[in-house]
């Protein structure tokens, strides 16, 4: 980072020198001649634009996977509900119950709280009972498929944390932040003054443009609060699916969870 700095300042200070020294040797015309404000205004509204643009590639890419993580982390926990149909009946309530209330928990508790890019312990409840029932179930042919989903399922759930936590440094925001008002305030610098209304207009449309691209890429940097968010339809129909196994070889039994995912009082 030194070394950018210290290139970047050698660079500035070499081009004030040339023309301070050298432009008055190699050019004939008069001194006040040469480049306006309205010239360098072109680059510096192309750069803010390709900075924007790259940056929300980035949130993009980072919404992307927290969308496909989510969906694989419902179709490893769906599998594991499955699996377990072949399992012995106790271990196969326990299963299935426990994945109803792991949905309920991921849904309810850490969905919400990733919004500010935190996790929630509940889910941790339930899949340590996972395990709990897969050590009763080491002496038979289902307990590789139930591990081996279950690992699936801590992977996605994994990625899904990871992705929740913004992707692109404050740093970087504020950088952007300030190279959108730079450009806007050059660009209001280089308007006539009288007959302007084109030009304000313009203006005004491309400012709404940089600023509704820079909300975007905050919004979409964040994909499990604001406005475009991945939603938890994925682990929702599996709940639904897992409690419907669940009560259709159990009728009359009792989940150990409530409706937040919350295990029960003994």
């Amino acid at each position: 980072m030194v070394l950018i700095i210290v290139v970047a300042a050698i660079a500035l200070l070499a081009g004030l020198a040339a023309n301070r020294w050298l432009r008055p040797r190699l050019l004939s015309e008069d001194d006040d001649t040469g480049m306006a404000v309205k010239d360098l205004v072109g680059p510096l509204l192309t750069l803010t634009v390709l900075l924007l643009a790259f940056v929300l590639v980035t949130a993009n890419s980072s919404y992307g996977k927290a969308e496909v993580a989510s969906r694989g982390e419902a179709r490893a926990l769906d599998q594991l509900v499955e699996t377990a149909e072949y399992a012995p009946a106790a271990q196969r309530a326990r299963i299935q119950a426990d994945a109803v209330c792991y949905a309920r928990s991921v849904r309810v508790r850490e969905w919400p709280a990733m919004s500010d890019g935190k996790g929630s312990p509940a889910p941790s409840v339930w899949s340590t009972d996972f395990r709990r029932t897969f050590r009763t179930l080491a002496d038979k042919p289902v307990f590789g498929m139930l591990v081996g989903a279950d690992s699936k399922r801590s992977d996605e759930r994994e990625e899904r944390l990871t992705q929740a936590s913004a992707s692109i440094p404050s740093a970087i925001f504020w950088f952007l932040l300030a190279t959108l008002v730079i450009t806007v305030v050059a660009l209001g610098i280089c308007l006539p003054r009288k007959n302007n209304r084109g030009q304000l207009i313009t203006l005004t449309v491309i400012t709404a443009l940089l600023t509704t691209m820079l909300i975007i890429i905050r919004d979409v940097d964040r994909p499990f609060g604001g406005i475009i968010d991945v939603a938890p339809t994925a682990i929702t129909e599996v709940e639904r699916q897992a409690g419907r196994d669940f009560l259709a070889h159990h009728p009359s039994a009792q989940l150990p969870c409530d409706d937040k995912g919350d295990r029960r009082a003994a």
